[in-house]
Order: C-alpha cells, then sequence, then structure tokens
C-alpha cells in the first residue's frame, strides 16, 4: 500500500527528522502524517545501523513501531487536554519541545516509548507479525491473582501457564532498539542522559506492570484446574501512571564525569528507572511563543468552578475568561431497525462555554 504525500506534508516530515534522535520522526508518522513502511524507511535516510536493518529485513515491525507513537500522540493530548501546554503535534511548535530538556518533553519520550512497546507487543498477541508470538509457556506457578478470595482454599487445584500470554520483552527490545538508537550510552552529554533515562522510564510502565489473568476449569464450576497467563496494562493505565511520574518529575543536573546524573537540591534522593527528569524550568505557556513551543491558552475553554489545571484561573493565566452560549446539532432518539440500520433524529443542544481571553 502507497500513501501519497502533499508538498507540506513531506516539508513537516523533513522538519522533524532534523533532531539527532529518532522521536521526531516517529511523532511526525504519528501525526499528521499518515505512511506505510516503505514510504518511510525510503524517506528517512537519516536511518542507520539496527534501524536500517529492520526498514529492509522487517518493515512490518516498522509499521507497528509507527503505530505505537500514534498511540502515544493520542494519550498524550488525552492526558494534557486540560493544561496550558496540550501536546500540541503542531510542528512549528513541537519540535521547539524537544529540543528541550522540560518536563514536558520527559513525558514526551516517555509515552511514545511506551506507546511503541505496547503496539508491538499488542501485534505479537494478536498474531501479527512472524517475529513473535504468544509468550513462552512458563513452568512455574502464578502468583495469586487479586480476584481470588483469601478464603478459596487453594488446595488440589493445579496451576498451568496458558492462554497467550503478552510477550512483552519482545515489544520492549523493539522500543529500545528504536527510541534508543541515535543516544549512546556513556557520551558526556546530559540531553542524552535525560532522554534514555526517560524512554526507559516509559518502557517500564509498561513492562513492570504486567498483570495475570487466569480462567478456571472443571465441572459445575469447580476451579480444578486455573489457566493463566500475562496480559499488558490498558494503555490508559500506563497513561495516568507516567502523568503522576510527570507531576512528581526530579530536577537534575550533570556529575562532574559528564555520565552521571545528580538531583537539584538538599536531601532529595535520587530519582530511579520510574521516574521522569528533567534539567531545565518549563515556560509558563501562557502566550504564543514559537521560540519555547508555547500556543498560548487565549480562546482555550475552561472550567469556571474547578480549582485545578483546568480551571479558568490557572488555564487562563489571571487574564480572565468570557462565557459564550453555542448551540449545535447532535444525534438523538436512535433507533435500530432490522436489519441493519441505525436511524437518529437531529437535536439543537444549548451549551454554556467558558473561554480564556
Amino acid at each position: 500500500m502507497t500513501i501519497l504525500l502533499s508538498r507540506t506534508q513531506l516539508a513537516l516530515f523533513f522538519i522533524l527528522l532534523c533532531p539527532v534522535n529518532i522521536i521526531g520522526l516517529w511523532w511526525a508518522v504519528g501525526s499528521p502524517l499518515v505512511m506505510d513502511p516503505n514510504s518511510i524507511c525510503r524517506k528517512t535516510k537519516r536511518l542507520a545501523g539496527k534501524q536500517a536493518e529492520l526498514c529492509q529485513t522487517q518493515p512490518e515491525i516498522v509499521h507497528e513501531v509507527a503505530k505505537g507513537a500514534k498511540l502515544g500522540v493520542r494519550e498524550c493530548q488525552y492526558q494534557f487536554r486540560f493544561r496550558r501546554w496540550n501536546c500540541t503535534s503542531q510542528n512549528k511548535y513541537f519540535g521547539k519541545i524537544l529540543q528541550q530538556d522540560i518536563r514536558e518533553t520527559a513525558f514526551v519520550y516517555a509515552i511514545t516509548a511506551a506507546g511503541v512497546t505496547h503496539a508491538v507487543t499488542q501485534a505479537c498477541s494478536m498474531g501479527e507479525l512472524l517475529q513473535c508470538g504468544c509468550e513462552a509457556t512458563r513452568s512455574r506457578a502464578p502468583p495469586r491473582p487479586a480476584s481470588f478470595s483469601t478464603t478459596t482454599s487453594v488446595e488440589g487445584v493445579k496451576w498451568e501457564w496458558g492462554g497467550c500470554g503478552d510477550d512483552v520483552e519482545f515489544g520492549y527490545e523493539k522500543s529500545k532498539q528504536f527510541m534508543d538508537a541515535k543516544r549512546k550510552k556513556g557520551k558526556s552529554d546530559i540531553r542524552t542522559l535525560i532522554d534514555l533515562h526517560n524512554n526507559e522510564a516509559g518502557r517500564l510502565a509498561v513492562r513492570n506492570y504486567m498483570r495475570t489473568e487466569c480462567k478456571c476449569h472443571g465441572l459445575s464450576g469447580s476451579c480444578t484446574l486455573r489457566t493463566c497467563w500475562k496480559k499488558m496494562p490498558h494503555f490508559r493505565e500506563v497513561g495516568d501512571r507516567l502523568l503522576e511520574r510527570f507531576n512528581g518529575a526530579s530536577k537534575v543536573m550533570g556529575g562532574n564525569d559528564g555520565k552521571t546524573l545528580i538531583p537539584v537540591g538538599q536531601n532529595i534522593k535520587p530519582p530511579d528507572k520510574q521516574d521522569l527528569i528533567y534539567s531545565a524550568e518549563s515556560p509558563d505557556f501562557c502566550s504564543p511563543n514559537r521560540k519555547t513551543g508555547s500556543l498560548g491558552t487565549r480562546g482555550r475553554m475552561c472550567n469556571s468552578t474547578a480549582m485545578d489545571v483546568s480551571g479558568c484561573d490557572l488555564l487562563c493565566c489571571g487574564r480572565g475568561y468570557r462565557d459564550e452560549t453555542v448551540v449545535f446539532e447532535e444525534n438523538c432518539l436512535c433507533r435500530f431497525h432490522w436489519c441493519c440500520v441505525v436511524q437518529c433524529k437531529k437535536c439543537s443542544v444549548r451549551k454554556e462555554l467558558s473561554l480564556c481571553h
């Protein structure tokens, strides 16, 4: 399948190839560009090493990596929908975010690495890739699932790994191969160390939170045999977890050896592998500024009664807001008619909106 690109799309694609890392490329693939693997590999002459090898020998994996980038874009925009920076993917502004070492950049790297891990692993379980499949059968007994009552007797119950467990290790490795390709560990570059750390935090948000699912077998609903398998967390859970890490992100600076990161401030515990880290303070994102990648918040919808980040006081940066009444049509009173049509009426809906000045 070949998808033709407009001149604007091609220009955006090559603009986002400018960063020395791969993340700009995959966000270009994720939104607004949509390309098949052959187009990606043909246009991206900067790919080298393992990335170029996969393009040549396993384009179907490249396709899943691109789907993972889309997944990351959507989740980032959901998690930041009520914040001053709402994870816009407009190329003129998003490229500036990638050039900084701020909290928002940390989240972008982490959610993209997590998205690639999740998408590739999911493709394995769905049988869409020849290189992988379900997780290999285990010989040890699984942990007791929380869904089973603590009073239930487990005597005589046989344990067995079966079903189709998610092979998260394969997805983890492919994500690492693509996301970390242009970043060499040990190089005396604080940005390199920060980006690698945040990539890993994203992957671990998937790999470290695998859950055990089980199914009982036996006569009359008895549980004489349990078949269990490992499943990934839902990606919304991954996004929620990474947003918590974003809110508690640690500011760091480079050590004297150029190969380590140390927390800024006294008596601060060094961040662990699952924490997000940054080295520069974020702009306030109140006003448009191409240098910082800020679109500003003028015209954004806000919640006039909320006291959190979605509230008009914070989102509008103290400029105030105006109330507007909007009337729009939506489907209503829908009925299913055999077979197989759903017919709806159009209803006018009046909604009160608060918009930032």
